[in-house]
Formats: C-alpha cells, sequence, structure tokens
C-alpha cells in the first residue's frame, strides 16, 4: 500500500544485490509526514543504514516544508532520532487478542461519503486519500464516528478507529469484532486514552508490546483523546 501512496518516498539501501534497508515517508499535505518502516536486515545491522536513510527522509520531508514529522520508534531505534533532533512525544502500545485466522468477515460498505472532518480534527491533518485507500482493502464502518479494518498475514489490523465519545467507539468496535469472533486481532493505541484501553480490555486484547512516539519540528497534538485506533505504526 505504501507504494501506491508514496511511490516517490519509499526508500532503500541494497547492498549485494538484495534489499537491506528501508524507511517510508507518507506526507499528509505540508503539516504533517509520517516516517515509517525504517527496517534493516539482522545481517546488516551497525553500518548506519537506517540513520543513512532517515536522514534522507528527513532531508526530503524539509526541502517541501513540511512543518511537523512524526514516527513511532522501538527502544532500539529511539537513540537515532534523538540524534536527529526528535522529541519523546508519548507512548504508544500494540494490544493482541489471539484468534484462528487474520481475515476479518463482514460486508465492506467503503468509503465513498466519508467525510474527513472528524478525522483530521483528531490526527490533525487531513489523510483522506490514506483512509480511502484502508477502506479498500478491508470492511470500514462510519457510524457515529470512523474504523477501518483490513487482513493481515497471522492477523487482521484494527484501526484506525476515531470517535468523539467513548460510548461512539465501544459500539463501533465491539460491533465489528462480533462479526468476526474467531478472528486474530492486532489493535495499536495511545495509552493517553484510557477509555480505549478500558475497551481494549473488555474485549480480551492484551498489551504485547509498547514503542514511542516523537515528533520533529512544529508541536502538533490534536485530539488524541478522539484516536482509539491508530492506522499503523507507518501510517500515524
Amino acid at each position: 500500500m505504501l507504494l501506491e501512496l508514496a511511490p516517490q518516498t519509499c526508500f532503500g539501501i541494497e547492498q549485494d544485490r538484495r534489499l537491506v534497508s528501508t524507511a517510508t515517508l507518507v506526507c499528509y499535505g505540508r503539516m504533517l509526514a509520517w516516517i515509517g518502516m525504517v527496517l534493516t536486515h539482522p545481517e546488516y545491522r551497525g553500518r548506519g543504514f537506517a540513520h543513512a536513510l532517515v536522514t534522507h527522509t528527513l532531508d526530503y520531508a524539509d526541502g517541501f516544508g513540511i512543518e511537523t514529522v512524526k514516527l513511532d520508534a522501538t527502544d532500539q531505534g529511539k537513540p537515532i532520532y534523538e540524534a536527529l533532533s526528535f522529541a519523546q512525544e508519548q507512548p504508544i502500545e500494540r494490544w493482541i487478542r489471539l484468534g484462528t485466522g487474520g481475515i476479518p468477515g463482514g460486508e465492506d460498505r467503503g468509503l465513498a461519503g466519508l467525510s474527513p472532518d472528524l478525522d483530521s480534527e483528531a490526527f490533525g491533518a487531513d489523510r483522506t486519500e490514506v483512509l480511502q485507500a484502508l477502506a479498500r482493502r478491508g470492511p470500514a464502518i462510519q457510524t457515529n464516528g470512523l474504523l477501518c479494518t483490513r487482513a493481515g498475514r497471522s492477523a487482521a489490523y484494527l484501526g484506525p478507529c476515531v470517535a468523539a465519545s467513548a460510548d461512539a467507539a465501544n459500539a463501533l468496535i465491539s460491533d465489528r469484532l462480533q462479526l468476526s469472533p474467531d478472528v486474530a486481532w492486532v489493535w495499536d493505541l495511545l495509552p493517553a486514552n484510557g477509555h480505549a484501553v478500558e475497551i481494549a480490555v473488555r474485549r480480551g486484547f492484551k498489551r504485547q508490546r509498547s514503542l514511542t512516539r516523537m515528533s520533529r519540528g512544529k508541536t502538533l497534538r490534536p485530539r488524541e483523546d478522539w484516536v482509539y485506533a491508530i492506522a499503523g505504526f507507518e501510517l500515524g
């Protein structure tokens, strides 16, 4: 999907005739850009490839006048980003619910009539193009909020989910999960939204890992209390 959305900003390093390190940049206008997929093959770590790619990605963003750049960092990646003027913003957690497969069922309603206002206010930038791309990959619901889901290799992904109230978010998520009771799910959320955590616990999810959201440039902290699930570590 990233190659479809941002083919010019999917970067990589080749060594020994193979792709060994990657980084991607998704731009939401000039207000915000998101770095993701900063990966290096284990055999090629320690050679500065990730640092070089992130530096190149930031140069690209700066060249287009992007005001804020964000990413979700592992503990291993944090020193790299701090050296490039990123500051820690808040924790972000991955929660999982075990199941037997990764293909969510239910009718794909799409987002043909998408009104991006609620999502834009919650996220901090207009990401209609990304939402439309996600809706083409799995069932999406837009009723008193927004929820997208998509299939993965071993689990389905829940998110993004944006709603102006915990009741609305709970209804969106509960209805979606009931359509696919046996599916394994992955859900990335901001633990600062305590209501999201409460819903995850009630629906049988367990915390798997924690990362750190980091930012560089102009401070951008929109309605995070409306964000019940992110779109993915590579998308924000």
